[in-house]
């Protein structure tokens, strides 16, 4: 499928959308050696509708398990989705070829988790950064060559480190590596799937400085998956908040805490500590465990842990409404 046709067949997304999700659903089919039960699903994305703008960080919080990384692989198409639509700059991904998709690959790219493990060993730092623009054809070996050292002093290492093996460097040197991996291809739009959430808090602050400089100086889109909410905060443009797959509450950084709407955000922001020892929070303890993935509950997902829940939370799933001012929340009142 040529690129023209791609378009022509595509989603007419807002002029200022570089990706954008319609519905989208993503379930694990569960075996059982029982052959006589019912087959079942891991529900792990369920029915996602979001948008991220052109040169923008959007951060993605939740618990562990509620679908983030998920989330990001299936708009790298790492990822088919079983239901839904995915948008990279109007161009369906979920109905791409693994050709179109190979060629999107260059205008998207992921910073993985652990540091540790995404570097091959036997690998050297300048044959790990090399590697995309040499399976992509992009220029000479020279050329290469050259990239590779701007790469790294972008990222604040010296060319002299390419010549090495990734044992021999620290957890955030390691990580500015994958920095630099990801930039080879010069990428619009890259999945940061908690990348600081393996370094020392020391390191952490020197490695969101540095995606917060790389990401003004070449305009990148970032989809930012963390956990604390502080670094989020600092880093995003707008906030998404997800619970048990879906999305309940995107919001802008500066309205994200003053105060949160949805009671899922108000205890995620109860429980994430704060720096000044002498302010005290207002203790807020969910009820209960979250909802088995394979047997979400009926109505809003999050009516057996609320505690503002009532009758029609537990009949009727509320959809996610704009509120004004770009903030949108998944919830039947206010």
């Amino acid at each position: 499928m040529h690129r023209k046709d791609i378009i022509r067949k595509g989603y007419r997304a807002p002029d200022d959308a570089l990706v954008v999700l319609k519905n989208v659903k993503k379930y694990y089919p569960v075996r059982s050696k029982y052959k006589d039960i019912e087959s079942r699903f891991l529900k792990a994305v369920d029915g996602v509708d979001i948008t991220i703008k052109h040169a923008e960080i959007l951060g993605l919080v939740g618990e562990s398990g509620c679908g983030k990384s998920t989330l990001g692989r299936l708009i790298l198409g790492l990822e088919e989705p079983t239901e839904g639509g995915i948008f990279f700059e109007k161009i369906p991904i979920h109905n791409c070829t693994r050709k179109d998709i190979r060629r999107l690959r260059r205008s998207m790219q992921i910073i993985f988790q652990d540091p540790y493990s995404s570097l091959n060993p036997r690998q050297k730092v300048a044959s790990i950064i090399e590697e995309p623009m040499i399976i992509h054809g992009i220029g000479s070996r020279k050329e290469r060559r050259i990239r590779v050292e701007q790469l790294l002093a972008e990222v604040g290492l010296h060319p002299e480190h390419g010549s090495r093996y990734p044992h021999q460097f620290s957890g955030g040197e390691r990580q500015r590596i994958g920095i630099a991996r990801a930039l080879a291809l010069r990428p619009k739009f890259i999945v940061a799937d908690e990348p600081v959430s393996a370094l020392d808090v020391s390191i952490q602050a020197q490695i969101i400085n540095l995606l917060i400089k790389l990401q003004e100086k070449f305009k990148l889109t970032y989809l930012f998956i963390a956990h604390d909410l502080n670094i989020v905060q600092h880093i995003s443009d707008r906030i998404a908040v997800m619970y048990l797959g879906r999305i309940v509450e995107v919001v802008e950084k500066k309205d994200f805490s003053t105060p949160p709407q949805h009671p899922y955000t108000e205890a995620l922001l109860a429980a994430s500590p704060v720096l000044n020892p002498n302010l005290r929070k207002k203790a807020y303890l969910l009820k209960g465990d979250p909802p088995s993935p394979i047997t979400p509950p009926p109505g809003c997902i999050f009516h057996t842990r609320c505690p503002y829940a009532k009758k029609i939370c537990a009949r009727d799933s509320p959809l996610l409404r704009n509120v004004g001012k770009g903030h949108k929340i998944a919830r039947h009142f206010r």
